[in-house]
């Protein structure tokens, strides 16, 4: 199905009646995502640093960006005087991690590091992983906050194994990772600071001692180093930053998401019974889980490198295009009753991991870990529920994610 192509009612110099970002409260679907889509698809918004933007909110024109490659960038956003979300508070090159891989040619790489495997982080290490923390929050006994107990760790101890850093020091970079994302409108003094340290950390660990680099540290370096290969381009400093990068996002995806499924799957008690008694059911699940909840809060932005039409829209070169990834992943044009959880939804083509040429490169072993993960906390806690009402949640402000600040539960 198509989505409308109803004419833009704000035309440029003129916005959307939105206050934009949205909503960070991450339970409950904004309702400026249906209002704009029915009425502009593609709206003028001001951003959070004041720059005009194009906000997209239907499934087929956030599809129409994410895969056109030849009219919009993501490394350009970064880019010195072009419009902004919110200020740059991270190096540029952690910006365009996968542009970066892609230049290098080294797709393929991270493309095999994060797949679903056997060996380190396959299925059966994960979940192994997942039941010694429950282990541990049964011995502590409830009520347990559940981001600091099992997805942070959960998360840290994955990407650590994929990535070949040590599981401890996974903990530790875990430990900062929220400043690595906040939003601001302005940059401000120390906000690469986290940054920095952990770059640092990993640049010492690609300089380390050969016998001691695993996972994909190793395979990079190994490409740095063969003869046979021009590794020019294949630096120290590019090795660590995408490291530094793929373990921040990572990691945040990561926790972030198993709080939301576990958060949605508690209201769904129905839905928690059936996975138990099929679990089978469970790969199912985590693609209806990926679509319905909302951790991306601030959108997918891309510049327009040429004038290029966009539903009925002329998007400029130099724009700036944010998809809103919970407008698409509601869009009744593409979906059934889209604000029904429902596991049995097929087809299911949601743009949680984005599309296109910048498509998450980790959404193979992310499906596959968060089914041993939530499968393991269903199995292991059959009356897992909320510590306390929903609506008394703390949702993080200032941050690109939405995220509890808690989840403590019960079982």
């Amino acid at each position: 199905m198509s989505s409308p192509t109803t004419k833009c009612p704000y035309p440029a110099g003129e916005y959307a009646p939105v206050a934009w970002p949205l909503s960070r409260r991450g339970d409950v679907v904004p309702a400026e995502c249906g209002q704009l889509r029915a009425a502009s698809p593609i709206a003028r918004v001001k951003t959070l640093t004041g720059d005009d933007a194009w906000l997209v909110t239907s499934h087929a024109l956030a599809r129409q960006v994410l895969d056109d490659g030849t009219h919009f960038s993501l490394r350009e956003t970064a880019a010195e005087g072009r419009p902004r979300q919110y200020a740059l508070t991270i190096p540029p090159e952690a910006v365009n991690t996968m542009g970066n891989v892609n230049s290098a040619g080294l797709h393929q790489e991270v493309l095999r590091a994060f797949g679903p495997r056997s060996g380190p982080a396959s299925a059966e290490w994960m979940r192994e992983r997942a039941h010694e923390l429950i282990d541990g929050m049964v011995a502590e006994g409830a009520p347990v906050d559940l981001r600091q107990r099992f997805a942070e760790p959960y998360a840290a101890v994955m990407v650590s194994e994929v990535l070949g850093l040590p599981h401890e020091d996974g903990c530790r970079l875990m430990a900062g990772l929220d400043l690595g994302f906040v939003t601001s409108p302005e940059a401000f003094d120390g906000c690469t600071a986290n940054w920095d340290k952990d770059f640092a950390y990993v640049l010492r660990r690609v300089r380390g001692d050969h016998a001691s680099r695993r996972g994909l540290i190793r395979r990079l370096c190994e490409l740095r180093d063969d003869p046979d290969r021009d590794g020019a381009d294949l630096t120290d400093e590019m090795i660590a930053a995408v490291v530094t990068s793929l373990f921040g996002a990572g990691a945040m995806s990561t926790y972030v998401f198993l709080l939301h499924a576990v958060l949605t799957l508690v209201r769904h008690p129905e839905a928690m019974e059936r996975l138990r008694a099929r679990p089978e059911l469970m790969p199912r699940a985590v693609e209806e889980l990926m679509r319905c909840t909302l951790s991306i809060g601030d959108g997918l932005p891309r510049i327009a490198l040429a004038d290029v039409r966009v539903g009925e829209v002329d998007v400029r070169a130099g724009e700036l295009v944010l998809v809103c990834v919970e407008g698409a992943n509601f869009d009744p044009e593409a979906f059934e009753d889209p604000e029904r959880f429902d596991i049995d939804r097929s087809p299911n083509p949601h743009l949680s991991f984005g599309s296109g040429p910048h498509f998450c490169p980790a959404s193979a072993i992310s499906r596959v870990h968060a089914g041993e993960a939530l499968t393991a906390l269903l199995d292991r806690l059959p009356k897992l529920r909320l510590a306390l009402p929903a609506d008394q949640l703390v949702w993080r402000t200032g941050n690109i994610k939405r995220v509890p600040e808690r989840l403590h539960v019960l079982w």
